[in-house]
């Protein structure tokens, strides 16, 4: 930095651990961690909270809070990752159907939201928060599953033709689907891509490892939630985009969040 003469403004701010917290998050930990404030608090939030140099914490308090933050409850983790299956299962044969009535365009667009999801999906899975748009491309990368993922979705976005599209994605739902498996969170799921329905379009049918997941959540209360999950999930999800009685149950849970 260079010398001035001028104001300097150090970006230091002298506040209090709650204070801090309700300004980052939207909600004090220190009074405890509802599962609607973890749902309603976009990952991006939470990585910052939990993330970066902490240089003095003379009190210890702040530690044990970052450490609570620092990924979500079982049942909470197997609600996101119910969803972000979901999310794939509704958008999957789009793909072929936009290229079947010759909307090169559309089929490409959603093969770009595909990508992100599987993206989102397999940071879910390595138990990090999904940074918003920005560095995501970076924090997929330093995945374990990263490297292998990288080629099948550069070539799914690349191509212009959706046939060649489908196979490089469907290549990367059965890379994910075995990933899914070895996690064990579930019983296995059989990882192979599929016809969709009677239409010559190539799935996974995600919504199976959907079901899987939300079948092993204990809490009745999450485990009867509708396929929502996070607010980073449904703010455009298809299901609550045409769907009205989920749009509302999403923003009845953020209201329910800041409420309590």
């Amino acid at each position: 930095m260079r010398a001035t003469d001028g104001p300097v403004h150090h970006r230091i701010e002298v506040t209090h651990l709650s204070g801090w917290f309700t300004d980052a998050l939207g909600f004090d930990p220190t009074s405890g961690i509802t599962p609607w404030d973890w749902l309603a608090t976009p990952t991006q939030l939470l990585a910052e909270v939990t993330g970066g140099a902490v240089f003095h914490d003379g009190l210890g308090e702040l530690a044990p809070l970052r450490t609570a933050l620092r990924w979500y409850p079982h049942d909470l983790w197997l609600h996101v990752l119910s969803c972000q299956w979901q999310r794939i299962s509704q958008e999957e044969a789009f793909v072929g159907r936009c290229g079947e009535v010759g909307d090169a365009l559309g089929s490409a667009v959603v093969a770009a939201r595909l990508v992100r999801d599987l993206m989102l999906l397999c940071l879910l899975m390595d138990r990090r928060y999904p940074p918003y748009s920005k560095w995501l491309g970076s924090a997929f990368a330093r995945t374990p599953m990263g490297p292998r993922l990288t080629p099948d979705l550069t070539a799914a976005l690349a191509t212009t033709d959706w046939r060649d599209r489908e196979q490089h994605l469907a290549h990367a739902y059965e890379t994910v689907a075995g990933l899914h498996n070895q996690l064990g969170l579930t019983d296995r799921v059989d990882p192979v891509t599929r016809p969709y329905h009677s239409r010559p379009f190539q799935v996974l049918r995600a919504d199976r490892f959907s079901k899987a997941l939300t079948a092993r959540i204990t809490d009745p209360t999450l485990r009867d939630l509708l396929p929502v999950g996070s607010v980073d999930q449904f703010l455009d999800s298809t299901d609550v985009l045409s769907r009205p009685k989920l749009t509302r149950a999403a923003g009845h849970a953020v209201r329910k969040s800041r409420s309590e």
